[in-house]
Parts: structure tokens; sequence; C-alpha cells
């Protein structure tokens, strides 16, 4: 086996802050210095900050919207031990396991082969079919959707229909077809689940980890 040769530093060609923590600095600086936060309150703005964050867009903040009981019912489901439940392997990856208070289970089920079978006899997408698999593990869950409206639009059929409920929902499932729709069924619905959405065509599973990030950790406002 010939050795691998050691890597060459290459020639610094631009002007660019290398320093880690010092981007995270000032990241969040210009986050707080730009974005509109007076309308959270404390512990909604820290996950509103992260999900500005994520989305590297300080004016997504006017389409942040909190259930004024999401994160206390997140967080106290995440400290009791409730897994978190994503409608991506995406969000999933990029959930922070050492943030998570109970090492809690985070699972998605969209790649489960019995997803396929039921989304093609329901005609309905994979990542809806997914929600109904992860059957009463919904109940109590922290339910996180940054991909598929569809999973959204479906959640709030089980429920409505009787199904378990979860302790809260982060719905910011993105695109142009049924997005916009889907957050605005959650946060209108008369089920009185305790949601944060994303309103508008924007979302992602970036935004939905780094919301089930911060609320898995009780932060002070990054400085």
């Amino acid at each position: 086996m010939i050795p691998a040769r050691p890597p060459v530093r290459p020639a610094r060609r631009y002007d660019y802050l290398t320093e880690g923590a010092e981007i995270y600095r000032r990241s969040f600086a210009t986050i707080r210095s730009e974005a509109e936060l007076g309308r959270f309150s404390a512990d909604e703005a820290t996950v509103a900050v992260r999900i500005i964050h994520a989305a590297g867009d300080t004016g997504i903040a006017g389409a942040i919207d909190f259930h004024p009981q999401l994160v206390d019912a997140a967080r106290s489901a995440l400290a009791a031990g409730a897994p978190v439940l994503t409608d991506a392997t995406m969000i999933a990856s990029g959930i922070t396991r050492r943030r998570l208070p109970a090492g809690n289970e985070v699972r998605c089920l969209v790649g489960d082969p019995r997803a396929a079978e039921l989304a093609a006899e329901w005609g309905t997408t994979r990542s809806a079919a997914a929600i109904s698999l992860l059957g009463e593990k919904l109940a109590g869950a922290v339910v996180a959707i940054g991909n598929a409206p569809t999973a959204l639009f479906h959640l709030l059929e089980l429920v409505a229909d009787g199904g378990p409920r979860p302790a809260a929902v982060i719905g910011v499932p993105v695109g142009f077809i049924g997005s916009a729709e889907s957050k605005r069924a959650l946060a209108d619905s008369a089920l009185d689940l305790p949601w944060l959405v994303v309103h508008g065509r924007r979302g992602g599973s970036a935004m939905a980890a780094a919301a089930v990030n911060a609320l898995a950790r009780r932060d002070e406002m990054p400085a």
C-alpha cells in the first residue's frame, strides 16, 4: 500500500475569514442586527435565530410563526424522552444527537419498503405513507416535517381521524405545490397541536433540523 502524501495547503488567493469561532460570532451578530426579532419571546427568538442561520436569510424572520405553547411543549416532550420523528432522512442526519436531553430516538421511515407499497396503494407520496407507518410512536412525539407538504397534510388528517397526537409539530416543508397551504392548514387547525411554521414556500430539512437542535437544548441567544 502506497502511503498517502500529506496534504499541501493551497496558496491563499482570496481574502476570507478562516477562524471558526469568529465566523460563528459574526454570523449571529449579523442575524441579531438585521432580523426583526422583537415579536418573539426570548425562547422563541433562540429558535428563530437558528432557523434564520440555517436559511442564510434574515428576511425569513417575518415568516416564522409559533403556537404559544410550542417551545414548552417540545422541550417538555424531549426532556421526558419523546422521540423525534421526521419526514426526511436529511432532517434526521442534521439533528445533533448530543443536544438531545434524554438520548431521544430519531426516526424516519420514508425509506422503509412498506412506505412505497402504501404510497402506491393509497395514491400518495412515500413521505405521507411513512407518517402512518410511525403508528403509536406519534403519540407525544416531536414531529419535524421539512420536505413534503403531503406528509404534513397526512399528519393533520390522521390526527383529525382520532389518530395519535404528537406533542409538537415543526411544519416547515419546502416547495411550490402545497407547501404554503399545508403550513396554513397546520396553523389554522382546530386540532390545537402546538406548532412552528415558516409561512410560504420556503422551508426545508436544514431549517427543520435547526429548529429541533434549538429546542433540544435550552441555549441562551447565540452571542
